[in-house]
């Protein structure tokens, strides 16, 4: 089951671009395990939304929460909710 998080970010931008490397291996890694389906900042560079592949919302929140974004003081605030995909356009994600 897919669950959808949108995150808020603290706005310190130094610590964000220190984490940045890490914290998109981490999401590298989840999506090469299958337990991540989407994700990427909001453009005004306030926070993110991430799709991941989960059997529970908890298990969702693990993920989010040992992201190192999360433990970096980064991730300000959350919320997690199931998500279904209804339309998919392949051909717009490149």
């Amino acid at each position: 089951m897919k669950f959808g998080a949108s995150i808020t970010y603290n706005p310190d931008t130094a610590k964000m671009d220190e984490f940045r490397p890490v914290h998109r291996a981490y999401l590298t890694d989840l999506m090469n395990a299958g337990k991540l389906a989407i994700a990427g900042p909001f453009t005004d560079n306030s926070g993110s939304f991430i799709v991941y592949e989960a059997e529970t919302k908890e298990q969702a929140e693990e993920m989010l929460k040992a992201d190192p974004f999360c433990k970096n003081g980064i991730f300000a605030s959350w919320l997690i909710r199931p998500w279904k995909v209804v339309f998919n356009n392949k051909d717009l994600f490149d």
